[in-house]
């Protein structure tokens, strides 16, 4: 039972190697047992301001409309082909695992005409073959995920923003995986519109996520003729409530708003290029140490890999789910299995935040290797 004497929960302690929720870290969970305040309380629109300023930091964005949504990353994925993709429309999708095929699922009920360049799963674009799409397709919006989570593939956005701008297209990047672990650098990239989540790299819990979106985009929002089919999701809305004189919209949770604060806190003080290099020293830790207990990268180019999301194919004979089971039973280790066309075939391992250390990497295959 999850629950103990007078209904009190007791939830069991997991250590959440899997990619996602991560570990939270524990300046987020103290952060949560804050008083709550009212949504215009002085201190609390100041909490909000610091928020937006946190996420331009890890975007690596000076966009102005940059804000917290309340949200999980499957949400902030739909604020943004809402708002952002119209019926009849040219969508353009690069498709290689589970969540680029949500992006074009999203865009068809948004009735727009999608278009979708497939690829191995695993494997990850080409330059020359964004450009051939593009200048195939022309499309008027252009998505691709910078860090499939289904695969564990690492999608440089530069090839691809560059095609699209040249077509004059908007550009929309999947950062749920990749932002506060590895580098995003939306402005650098000519992303126009870019979302993430608050349970992954930004080391907090689910429930929030975030969005940015360029003056060049907002602007083409702004000249919508036809509102999004989309009301609590409507950009131009949420805009109004974290921007003076902050018009209501929604009953936002003060305490998950406390949590991202001091996840980005933690980022800020750390260090996010010294961030980032931690968590590309606990995956070459962890590939090393899979390998020599024979597990196969499913990512063949080390260049194309996620530093915090490993994916690999266990040796012969090893039932993954049994495996993923005894960890969980022996150990209170998570870690996941595959979605769609990988289901039972390989391991998805999450090595965010707290848990990229040398410790936690060697505690977890020692632990791996015990159950193996």
């Amino acid at each position: 039972m999850p629950v103990a004497s007078e209904k009190r929960i007791v939830a069991p302690k997991r250590l959440l190697y899997g990619p996602g929720p991560s570990e939270v870290d524990p300046r987020a969970y103290e952060a949560m047992t804050q008083p709550v305040t009212g949504i215009r309380d002085p201190f609390f629109l100041e909490l909000i301001s610091e928020i937006q300023s946190g996420l331009r930091q890890v975007f690596g964005t000076k966009n102005p409309k940059t804000f917290p949504l309340p949200a999980s990353g499957s949400g902030a994925m739909e604020a943004a082909i809402a708002n952002f993709v119209q019926p009849g429309m040219k969508f353009a999708v690069f498709a290689n695992g589970h969540f680029s095929n949500r992006i074009a699922a999203m865009g068809e009920r948004q009735r727009a005409t999608v278009a979708k360049l497939d690829t191995k799963w695993g494997e990850v674009f080409t330059k020359d073959e964004a450009r051939e799409f593009i200048d195939r397709e022309r499309p008027q919006v252009v998505a691709f995920v910078q860090g499939e989570t289904s695969t564990g593939t690492y999608q440089s956005g530069k090839p691809i923003a560059e095609a699209a701008r040249d077509a004059g297209a908007l550009v929309m990047a999947d950062c749920v995986t990749t932002l506060g672990a590895m580098p995003v650098e939306l402005d650098s990239l000519g992303v126009d519109v870019a979302f993430s989540c608050s349970q992954k790299g930004l080391s907090c819990p689910a429930g929030m996520s975030a969005i940015t979106v360029s003056p060049r985009a907002w602007k083409i929002l702004e000249e919508r003729a036809e509102e999004p089919f989309t009301w609590y999701l409507d950009l131009r809305l949420l805009a109004k409530y974290y921007e003076p004189p902050h018009v209501y919209h929604h009953t936002p949770s003060p305490p998950l708003y406390y949590a991202l604060h001091q996840g980005l806190a933690v980022i800020e003080e750390e260090g996010l290029a010294n961030r980032w290099e931690r968590h590309r020293r606990a995956h070459n830790r962890l590939i090393a140490g899979l390998e020599r207990l024979g597990f196969e990268p499913l990512v063949k180019n080390p260049a194309d890999r996620l530093w915090h999301v490993t994916t690999v194919t266990p040796p012969a004979g090893v039932d993954e789910a049994r495996l993923r089971q005894r960890l969980l039973d022996e150990h209170d280790i998570e870690i996941a299995g595959g979605l769609g066309e990988l289901t039972g075939k390989i391991l998805r391992i999450g090595t965010m935040g707290p848990l990229a250390t040398d410790e936690n990497i060697d505690l977890f295959l020692a632990a791996l290797e015990r159950c193996l």
